[in-house]
């Protein structure tokens, strides 16, 4: 009797076909929309210095009137191998530093009373409008007739220079409440410093640091101008010098160093800006 060995059937699969890619939808951010502000401003800045490097490689215009920036970076190294632009960014960094935290640390809270309180605002005004119509940078030589040469002239320039912004832009985030909130908060008894904790601070955070961005271009101005009026040290003093040579590099690595600063402080305010845009509130 033979046995008979039955042969297992064998499931053949059918092939799969590659699934399409979703379709997009027109107008639906693609895959590099989050990096597109980065890319488009990086490539136009690229661009810029390719044509910038272009024109001073042919010489199209001196370099007495338009160093390329090659030259700029050689005139960079040299810097550094003095070694004197340490001190330099030191000096003209304490001078930013502490007349732009003296400023914060009056204009913000004389902002917000004048934003809040009617009165406050009624006697400080005609002094704000006075002092914020005089450009500071005319001040300078009298600063430094009352305070030196020293870094007290230059904290007094930076510090007026960045005030007015602050305090005026702390001023108008207040006023521009939402009163129903303020009215909900009355309701359920809530005191002056509870509203300031709760509803003024929040919903003033945009323009108290729109108001530290623009108080941070003046101040860096302020630093500049009073180191080229008179000064022992500092990048603008650096530049003052280099100028005076014709040592055209020089002023726009000063130039450079300057705007570098403060485009990484402004970013860094946009950063926090962003981050505490939901603490705003906003009536249910």
């Amino acid at each position: 009797m033979s046995a008979r060995t039955a042969t297992p059937e064998v499931k053949t699969r059918e092939p799969r076909t590659p699934e399409a890619p979703p379709e997009r939808i027109p107008g639906q951010p693609g895959r590099l929309s989050r990096y597109e502000g980065v890319l488009i401003g990086g490539g136009a800045v690229l661009l810029f210095i390719a044509i910038w490097q272009y024109i001073a490689f042919r010489r199209l215009m001196p370099e007495l009137f338009l160093p390329g920036p090659t030259d700029i970076g050689a005139a960079f190294g040299a810097y550094i191998a003095k070694g004197q632009i340490w001190n330099d960014i030191w000096v003209s960094g304490q001078e930013l530093v502490l007349g732009f935290l003296l400023a914060i640390l009056i204009g913000l809270p004389l902002g917000m009373a004048m934003g809040w309180y009617r009165r406050v605002s009624m006697a400080l005004d005609p002094f704000v409008t006075f002092f914020n119509a005089i450009p500071r940078v005319s001040l300078t030589p009298l600063l430094i007739i009352w305070f030196g040469i020293g870094i007290n002239s230059k904290l007094a320039v930076v510090f007026l220079g960045a005030v007015f912004a602050i305090l005026i832009n702390s001023a108008v985030g207040v006023r521009n409440l939402d009163p129903a909130l303020i009215k909900a908060a009355r309701s359920f008894g809530a005191s002056d410093l509870q509203l300031f904790r709760t509803i003024v601070l929040p919903g003033s955070v945009p323009n108290i640091l729109a108001g530290f961005r623009l108080g941070l271009a003046h101040a860096l101005t302020g630093v500049v101008v009073a180191e080229l009026i008179a000064a022992q040290a500092g990048i603008g003093l650096m530049m003052a010098t280099a100028g005076a040579t014709f040592q055209t590099s020089r002023v726009f690595v000063g130039l450079v160093i300057i705007a570098v600063t403060g485009v990484l402080i402004t970013y860094a305010f946009s950063r926090v800006e962003r981050r505490f845009q939901t603490w705003k509130p906003t009536p249910s």
